[in-house]
């Protein structure tokens, strides 16, 4: 069998680079980082920067810088809570909802076309095993914290 992290790497970089080219919509050119932004402010109800941030393993300030360039770009929405004027939540503005909603497409229709080169016991066997190895990474004490060397 091959080396595990060679195997790591070898899929990493093919959805890396998936996501690269893929990311252009309506004349959008869309960054990695951006889309996994809107994927996430998607796919919370109206999540806080904290919480996003939070979810990405991102710290705040790096992250506002993102969230920026999206308003910028006029994709995502940031209003301040009713409840705590300290706290912002984020929406995605029509647009954002377009290409969040079109990059999700895209990916659905590459993992389609990736699944179709195996039979439906390998198709379910790679699904149960992402979700096996999703779960023990959550476990783990060095997951989603940066590598200390």
């Amino acid at each position: 069998m091959e080396n595990t992290r060679a195997l790591f790497q070898i899929m990493t970089r093919r959805f890396g680079l998936l996501n690269k080219n893929c990311c252009s919509v309506g004349g959008c050119d869309i960054s990695l980082t951006q889309s996994h932004l809107l994927y996430e402010i998607d796919v919370q109800h109206n999540p806080s920067m904290q919480q996003i941030a939070e979810t990405l393993g991102t710290d705040i300030t790096t992250f506002s810088r993102q969230v920026q360039s999206l308003i910028k770009m006029n994709l995502v929405r940031k209003m301040p809570d009713p409840t705590d004027r300290r706290i912002f939540t984020l929406s995605l503005t029509a647009e954002g909802k377009m290409i969040a909603t079109t990059i999700d497409q895209q990916m659905n229709d590459y993992l389609e076309e990736v699944f179709s080169y195996m039979t439906e016991f390998e198709k379910e066997s790679v699904l149960r095993s992402v979700a096996i190895l999703n779960e023990a990474m959550g476990k783990s004490s060095r997951c989603c914290a940066p590598v200390k060397g």
